[in-house]
């Protein structure tokens, strides 16, 4: 499937960007957002891009050359901006916080079960446990609780024992392997939903550490907020939704202004376009205006 950046209109109408304004997006993907923002923000407008993911950051980057020395790239969690801004203030900050489509139709990463494929999951293959070892290591219990906290699946614990019985015969190692367990025990769950989708899910999240420390990041990127300036954040799943939910719900007791009272979602024709969109959801709170607005360094 073709790379379609998620909700790009209502992301780029919100992070309202301008011509000479220094914006960052903290998971680049392949850039089909950031592509746009530097196009808008012509002929002066600074950009990082950030990705914890070398492979896809490197296919971002070479997209992107184009536009010269206006964009800056660095491999790094989106939790690491405030460090790598050293203190410059920002116009503007995107998190698309799914799954890029390069991982996702990629069988050797290991996210999906439509194409077989080692069970790996990691956005950054060069650190941390891989989703084989997080199911063939981890207890039953613990593994029927992370299936139900991250994938609130209600068949959390049929799943974990049918998932410890099949690696006593040998360890799962593909995402086959995997997905057949979680369907042959699963209960029936939304037509046209895998039984798989939910237990998937948890894995990614345990593995990639998504929610953790997820709303003390938002906070902090929001500090990073020059005045006016907007942190627009897209999530795909509920419980990342209610972490940004919350967080700007508190940074607007406290000088900034929620610019979407519920979340935005993908229209019709999005979704015709781009099924994977489904699930997004788009939130973005601003900084107020009337704080002194400090000389910036480049960042």
């Amino acid at each position: 499937m073709d790379h379609l950046p998620v909700l790009l209109a209502e992301s780029l109408e919100l992070l309202a960007v301008r011509p000479g304004g220094l914006y960052v997006d903290g998971t680049l993907g392949l850039g089909g957002h950031a592509s746009e923002v530097l196009r808008r923000s012509a002929p002066d407008g600074r950009f990082l891009g950030v990705d914890k993911d070398g492979e896809t950051l490197e296919r971002a980057m070479a997209r992107l050359a184009p536009f010269g020395p206006r964009a800056r790239f660095a491999q790094a969690d989106f939790r690491e901006i405030p460090e790598l801004l050293a203190g410059a203030l920002v116009d503007g900050i995107l998190l698309d916080l799914g799954v890029s489509s390069v991982q996702l139709d990629s069988a050797e990463r290991g996210f999906s079960f439509q194409a077989d494929g080692p069970l790996d999951m990691r956005m950054d293959r060069t650190r941390g446990e891989t989703a084989a070892e997080v199911v063939n290591r981890t207890r039953e219990r613990d593994l029927a609780d992370l299936i139900f906290r991250f994938g609130e699946e209600r068949g959390s614990r049929r799943i974990a024992r049918a998932i410890t019985r099949a690696r006593e015969r040998g360890p799962i190692r593909t995402t086959a392997e995997l997905a057949e367990v979680v369907r042959r025990a699963a209960p029936r769950g939304r037509p046209g939903l895998h039984p798989a989708t939910r237990t998937f899910q948890a894995l990614r999240i345990r593995v990639n550490r998504e929610l953790e420390g997820l709303a003390q990041a938002l906070s902090a990127l929001a500090e990073c907020l020059a005045p006016g300036g907007r942190l627009v954040v897209i999530a795909f799943h509920s419980l990342e939704d209610r972490e940004v939910k919350h967080t700007f719900r508190a940074l607007a007791t406290r000088g900034f202004r929620l610019l979407t009272k519920k979340p935005i979602r993908p229209g019709a024709p999005e979704l015709h376009a781009n099924p994977r969109a489904r699930s997004a959801r788009l939130r973005a709170v601003a900084r107020e205006e009337a704080m002194a607005r400090p000389d910036r360094e480049a960042a």
